[in-house]
């Protein structure tokens, strides 16, 4: 645990007792944040998810994933899609969906086979990032759509009201491509700093949390190999206030 002390003493290999002064025992420490601010976090894949609002089509939408490092979301399992279904996903007034249905471009494309009596086709990943993803049910077709389209793109669509999220209701779609809507992100979850910056893999950084002298590497998203660093009080002040995001610095409160 934490503690302040002046002095501790232990004994020396010889009898001598060895004096020294520390301010803070190295602890245990609890990670928290392992996405970016404005991000879902699902321990369950160790995922970042977020949705943007801002209408775009498709392709551009692919585009606005991969600067931010991720892609169109597409989901491993159920409980996956279920983490998806009931998170309250922020709403602005100029969205594209109504408030009760919202629909949001993920990652599949729908390749149309067959056109007689009925369209025919089959699910597809859009982005080829896991052999685990599970391919949706057949989709509902939202417009009309020309006879040279063979590709439809994806679209999830969640409810607003709390009773229908819990219940996990949803429906698929399968829209002409350029077509505006919102859409759904998924990255890697990676490791973010003290002062809420994102960190690059195989980095040194301060993980978020009560300890700023706390020093890890990143790895896969999480800290490791963390070493905690000791400060001696500072000297000839009598009191004194640590820096909460800055290792051994005090500021000396004495008249």
């Amino acid at each position: 645990g934490k503690e302040n002390v002046d002095s501790r003493h232990s004994r020396g290999r010889g009898g001598d007792t060895t004096r020294f002064h520390t301010l803070n025992v190295a602890q245990p420490v609890r990670f928290s944040r392992k996405c970016p601010t404005g991000w879902h976090h699902y321990e369950g894949t160790a995922s970042c998810y977020r949705v943007y609002l801002n209408g775009e089509n498709y392709w551009d939408a692919v585009q606005t994933c991969q600067r931010v490092n991720a892609s169109l979301a597409t989901f491993t399992a159920d409980q996956e899609l279920r983490f998806i279904l009931a998170q309250e996903w922020d709403l602005e007034e100029k969205t594209f969906v109504s408030k009760d249905q919202r629909r949001f471009w993920v990652g599949y494309q729908y390749v149309i086979t067959n056109r007689n009596c009925s369209l025919e086709g089959h699910w597809e990943v859009a982005y080829k990032g896991s052999s685990e993803v599970f391919l949706p049910p057949d989709p509902i077709f939202a417009s009309a759509m020309s006879e040279k389209e063979n590709i439809l793109c994806g679209q999830l669509q969640c409810f607003h009201f709390p009773t229908l999220r819990h219940h996990g209701l949803h429906s698929w779609f399968a829209e002409n491509c350029y077509e505006k809507s919102a859409f759904l992100c998924k990255r890697s979850q990676t490791c973010v700093d003290i002062k809420d910056n994102i960190v690059d893999e195989g980095y040194y950084f301060t993980p978020k949390g009560n300890d700023p002298c706390l020093s890890c590497t990143c790895h896969n998203g999480e800290p490791e190999m963390c070493v905690a660093a000791l400060c001696e009080r500072p000297q000839g002040c009598q009191q004194y206030r640590k820096d909460p995001k800055e290792c051994c610095k005090f500021t000396c409160l004495d008249p």
